[in-house]
């Protein structure tokens, strides 16, 4: 019997969902044999095929679809109906806790205005009458107030007790007066290392509190429970695979987060695969006995994620030169040198993968020196695929040094199409050249993976996809400094969220393509995204997920 998939919303939403356990059963899950639909293997010699045959966990065969059903004849067969398969979809960089706790927090993505903070502020008072009020996701760059907001602006709505409201890139926040109270911020309070309390002409703090500054609140708020936290990451793990995502390489987890996603893992209710980047307090494990993984290889801890700046909208991301519109300030280093080599050489030991925030030029070349300094002056004979997440402004003396030392360039397209709107104020049209060079790396021979910064974007692989190939707001608009020569080739963009992140999470025998021997994880869309026009991808949703050969999501 063929089973032909309804693409409807409808019927996707009664579809979605359908979790099925690991382990010794996935040696037992019925073959399945995909046909009906464009199938994108990945392999350059061989980039489309008719059908998939899996059996296990496993993909046997790849080819004609008379192959494949003589090869299966008991296989359950499903009809893609005109759907496109891909080798399954990787986000190399988000957050999966944040992302689950957006349920518990006041979620102030697509803000439009200080007023608008203000409304949604109030509804969410009135609906939670006691507590710390904690929110998450505004950005000021699209305002018409051209601000930050302040503590004023919070206390005109709730003075009676504290509130703390981050930015969506987690590298700021606004506190209103009585969450500047409770972490002790004041006029004589001085800024902490890596971070900066923002005043006003008279040295009062005006709310503002950027990178390590954060702590001084933050530290003061009672952390979410654990109970929450699960029902977080649970959650998250699930949309992931409700979007078309088989992996995630989730960064700045905790011991909590690991420990939560091997219980998943352990019952079942992991989803999709999860490769871990331990916040340096919680690292000591990885740096020193290496990478790990649990029974079914579903989560791995690979190694420590490191700070070394701040984020450009925040103008904590350090730069070589002044900002363009603040000149008295190039940014902020949150990392300490002699602090930060011994946490290197650790991982260099023990093989653990090192993965580094930088945004800035100034950023991007200390981690690059800093790594350098590490290798002893030359790359390793086997690489460890150190990599730099973000690296989002590289000058041309920088950027061919990602393939010399074999770095790792970890990308966010989606960070382009919304960022390039405000980085001609921040840098000067002079410097945008150096910015989101996606296509520059490559041609230097650098291995560029792609991912997403949720809850930062959004975490929709098909916005990435679009993002990275097309180089246009999602409206289609496109900024004359936009450098659209950056973009990628539709195979290109492929690889970044799939051959791409399998080689950065040393699986590149196991995932990445589609092909006989390698992991069943498959990734459908409603769309070709080969040869759709650009503006239909991001209207495009995920029909099928497939990972380990069990199908959780669709079907």
């Amino acid at each position: 019997m063929i089973e032909r998939l309804d693409w409807s919303r409808r019927g996707m939403m009664a579809a979605a969902g359908a979790l099925l356990a690991g382990g010794a059963a996935a040696a037992q899950a019925p073959a399945i044999l995909l046909h009906g639909g464009r199938i994108h293997t990945g392999v350059p010699d061989r980039p489309t095929a008719e059908a998939v045959l899996i059996r296990g966990d496993r993909i046997v065969y790849v080819g004609s679809r008379a192959e494949a059903q003589a090869r299966g004849p008991g296989a359950r067969r499903i009809d893609l109906a005109g759907a496109a398969a891909f080798p399954g979809f990787v986000d190399s960089h988000c957050h999966l806790t944040d992302i689950g706790l957006l349920a518990f927090e006041l979620d102030l993505t697509g803000t439009a205005s200080i007023a608008d903070l203000k409304q949604r502020l109030a509804a969410y008072a009135a609906a939670h009458p006691t507590g710390v009020i904690v929110g998450d996701g505004w950005i000021e760059t699209h305002w018409p107030d051209g601000r930050f907001p302040t503590a004023a602006d919070l206390d005109s709505v709730v003075a009676d007790r504290p509130v703390f409201l981050s930015r969506s890139d987690g590298h700021a926040a606004v506190a209103n007066t009585k969450a500047l109270a409770l972490g002790g911020v004041a006029a004589a309070t001085p800024d902490p290392q890596g971070g900066r309390i923002l005043r006003d002409s008279a040295g009062q703090p005006t709310g503002m509190l950027i990178d390590h500054a954060l702590g001084l609140v933050a530290g003061r708020i009672p952390p979410p429970t654990l109970q929450h936290k699960a029902e977080a990451l649970e959650n998250a793990v699930k949309l992931y695979a409700a979007r078309g995502w088989t992996g995630a390489h989730f960064m700045s987890a905790s011991q909590d987060d690991l420990d939560i996603l091997n219980r998943l893992a352990a019952s079942g209710r992991a989803p999709i695969r999860v490769d871990i980047y331990l916040d340096v307090a919680y690292a000591d494990q990885v740096l020193t006995r290496g990478p790990g993984t649990d029974a079914e290889g579903r989560i791995r801890p690979r190694g420590v994620k490191i700070y070394m700046d701040g984020a450009l909208g925040s103008r904590g991301a350090a730069l070589l030169e002044p900002y363009a519109d603040a000149p008295e300030t190039r940014g902020l280093l949150r990392a300490e040198h002699d602090k930060t080599l011994p946490i290197l050489r650790r991982a260099l030991a023990s093989g653990a993968q090192v993965a580094t925030h930088a945004i800035g030029d100034r950023g991007n070349r200390l981690a690059l020196d800093w790594y350098e300094e590490a290798f002893g002056g030359r790359p390793p004979a086997k690489s460890p695929r150190w990599r730099i997440e973000h690296a989002q402004l590289l000058t041309a003396q920088d950027l061919p040094r990602f393939a010399r030392l074999g770095v790792i360039a970890s990308m966010q397209p989606s960070h382009a199409i919304g960022d390039l709107y405000f980085a001609p104020g921040r840098l000067g049209e002079a410097r945008l050249k150096e910015g989101y060079a996606w296509k520059s790396l490559l041609r230097s021979g650098a291995v560029v993976t792609g991912g997403t910064d949720a809850p930062v974007e959004k975490g929709d692989p098909l916005i990435e996809f679009y993002a990275a190939s097309y180089r246009h707001a999602l409206n289609g608009f496109a900024g004359p400094d936009w450098h659209l020569e950056e973009a990628v080739t539709r195979a290109e963009a492929l690889r970044m969220f799939t051959a791409a992140p399998a080689f950065a999470g040393f699986r590149e025998g196991e995932l990445g393509v589609l092909a006989a021997g390698r992991r069943a994880d498959v990734s459908v869309f409603s769309a070709d995204l080969m040869s759709v026009p650009f503006a239909e991808i991001p209207k495009a949703h995920a029909a099928m997920t497939i990972v380990a050969g069990r199908v959780v999501h669709g079907g």
